[in-house]
């Protein structure tokens, strides 16, 4: 079966629907057997989004993806330099 990406909001929901299994009495085996996910993507989940709000996993998300596109940009300019500095001592 393939795995489903889900949206930071989709995963803030999850958790809070195991929070009221968990408040309920329920066991985290039965709560992530109600949202359809493994006990370890629980785990991770409430780790990366645990105490979050659906809007500020929004914006760490979107933050994640302007940080990578950053770097990508970094990097690409440092070996830019690297070339140019190459070529000026007569190396290629």
């Amino acid at each position: 079966m393939p795995s489903k990406k889900h949206t930071p909001e989709e995963i803030i929901g999850k958790l809070r629907e195991v929070e009221i299994v968990l408040a309920q009495g329920g066991t985290t085996a039965d709560a992530c057997r109600r949202i359809a996910v493994s006990e370890q993507t629980y785990y991770r989940w409430r780790k990366e989004y645990g105490g979050l709000k659906t809007d500020q996993a929004r914006r760490m998300k979107e933050l994640e993806k302007e940080n990578l596109r950053l770097r990508r940009a970094i990097s690409d300019l440092t070996l830019d330099k690297l070339i140019l500095q190459e070529a000026a001592r007569g190396n290629f």
